[in-house]
């Protein structure tokens, strides 16, 4: 069959709710600079202006203005990947949105587990705060997670982050030693009873929180649970080409795709980490 009334506008579409529905760091992150994205290494350029001196006024001549003083940030636009996927007939799939959203829908994952994984590496990477360590990483139980992760709170008070929209990100086994805490299941029942798309499984101890498989590890020890707010990280994607195309060494057509991204941590001081072992 011929893909000449191949639409890429209703594929990419489809793809792009597919990775709004199942990212979990992608959704604890800004997008300010997002703008347009049109191709690989693409840059925004981030000014960031620093701090500025408050001085009493006694009613005499005020100082001269201060010079402002800050750093510039670039968002880098540097990670490229690709789905290609072959399909009996690209047009006739467009008129079956099962089969379309089916078919979308094994991309999205696949793209969501690569993008979340490069997040939560470059956010751990670039958090300022931090509680234990790889060398001495803290071993959690059902009678000390809830207070870690308050502990961990305490971190970010401490360097000024706001109370208002902090998340933190657990692995699994974490989860589990939450759910036998009545701190945890006892807090806003109705929420915490019900596991929300995207991760969420509720709120306790001053965070929203999300449980997720990407959490940072090494070889099953050494979990590194990032806790935050959004202005942390900076994060661009974009769906840039969407071709539907006749492949030359079989008889079917096919669909590929370009997806890109970038990140950067710009607010430090915003991310913290809780490093542990399961046992």
């Amino acid at each position: 069959m011929s893909v000449k009334n191949f639409i890429p506008q209703i594929w990419s579409a489809r793809l792009l709710a597919h990775l709004d529905k199942i990212h979990v760091y992608a959704g604890l992150v800004n997008r300010d600079y997002e703008g347009e994205i049109t191709q690989y290494g693409d840059t925004v350029k981030i000014n960031q202006i620093g701090d500025i001196t408050i001085k009493k006024y006694t009613g005499a001549k005020i100082d001269d203005p201060d010079e402002l003083t800050g750093e510039q940030n670039t968002l880098v636009i540097d990670q490229a990947n690709y789905f290609n996927f072959a399909i009996k007939d690209v047009d006739n799939a467009q008129t079956n949105p099962k089969l379309m959203n089916e078919a979308m829908a094994r991309a999205a994952y696949g793209l969501n587990d690569t993008v979340d994984s490069l997040l939560a590496g470059i956010m751990v990477a670039g958090a300022a705060g931090a509680i234990g360590s790889d060398e001495s990483p803290i071993v959690p139980t059902k009678d000390d997670a809830y207070d870690l992760l308050v502990d961990l709170g305490t971190e970010l008070t401490e360097k000024n982050v706001p109370l208002v929209g902090r998340w933190v990100v657990v692995p699994p086994f974490y989860h589990g030693f939450l759910q036998k805490d009545s701190r945890f299941v006892g807090n806003g029942t109705d929420v915490n009873m019900a596991i929300l798309q995207g991760g969420h499984i509720g709120a306790a101890a001053g965070f929203q929180i999300y449980v997720s498989n990407n959490v940072p590890n090494t070889e099953g020890a050494k979990y590194k649970i990032l806790a935050g707010t959004n202005a942390g990280t900076s994060f661009a994607e974009q769906i840039t080409e969407t071709e539907g195309y006749r492949p030359e060494s079989n008889f079917s057509d096919a669909v590929k795709g370009l997806h890109l991204c970038g990140a950067k941590v710009l607010q430090k001081d915003a991310l913290a980490t809780l490093t542990v072992n399961k046992k």
